[in-house]
């Protein structure tokens, strides 16, 4: 048993890393277009255009309310019929990005709706313009209290990234399928995987706990 483990390890390992490592630059990645998006949502939810609202209110209602997977398959395998091709890994930044996006609207609108319009009312009122007070009063607020929402929206993109194995990226899922057709061996390289997300997560969940205990204090 020890020897045919070490053994895994050596053959394996580096394939494991590699894809680990994968699976982080999606995360990241997504996780950055996932909030501009979902900032910019949230906002347009609160503009005083019409059209602007509709948009917004669009955008996260069919978001919310397809499969990822389909979104994936429509920016990797739909846009190049619109003449747009986009690699498997920068499809699937955008599809999961894009999906992410929508909850953190609504986690990002239900924080807005937490700080009492009399602030940006007095800021107004002694000079500041609007953006400049959602930029320096309104957002860092805003940021304290969704921080525990968007860090589980962060973990279940994480997870997510594992759909990408449909469009030939190569992360954790789709590398240990590989493994799998090679050596028969499902119950180990998935239980392999597991672990490994299970270890990323818990290092988000940490860095997580460490920022909330940060901002704790500064606040």
């Amino acid at each position: 048993m020890p020897t045919n483990f070490l053994t895994d390890v050596s053959l394996y390992g580096p394939g494991f890393l590699v894809a680990s490592w994968t699976v982080l630059w999606l995360t990241i990645l997504t996780i950055v277009v996932s909030w501009i998006s979902g900032l910019l949502a949230a906002l347009g939810q609160r503009s005083s255009w019409r059209g602007v609202r509709a948009v917004a209110a669009f955008y996260i209602w069919f978001i919310r309310g397809t499969p990822t997977i389909i979104q994936v398959f429509i920016v990797y395998f739909g846009f190049p019929q619109i003449g747009i091709r986009l690699s498997p890994f920068t499809a699937g930044v955008l599809a999961l990005g894009i999906n992410s996006g929508a909850y953190v609207a609504e986690i990002i609108r239900s924080g807005l709706s937490a700080i009492p319009r009399g602030q940006m009312e007095s800021a107004l009122a002694i000079g500041f313009s609007h953006a400049a007070t959602m930029r320096s009063i309104i957002l860092p607020q805003v940021f304290r209290i969704v921080l525990p929402s968007l860090t589980n929206e962060a973990i279940s993109t994480l997870k997510n990234t594992s759909l990408l194995s449909t469009i030939t990226v190569v992360e954790l899922t789709l590398y240990a399928q590989t493994l799998i057709a090679m050596t028969f061996r499902p119950f180990d390289f998935y239980i392999a995987v597991a672990v490994i997300y299970l270890l990323l997560t818990t290092i988000f969940t940490q860095l997580a706990a460490w920022l909330e205990r940060r901002y704790a204090v500064h606040s």
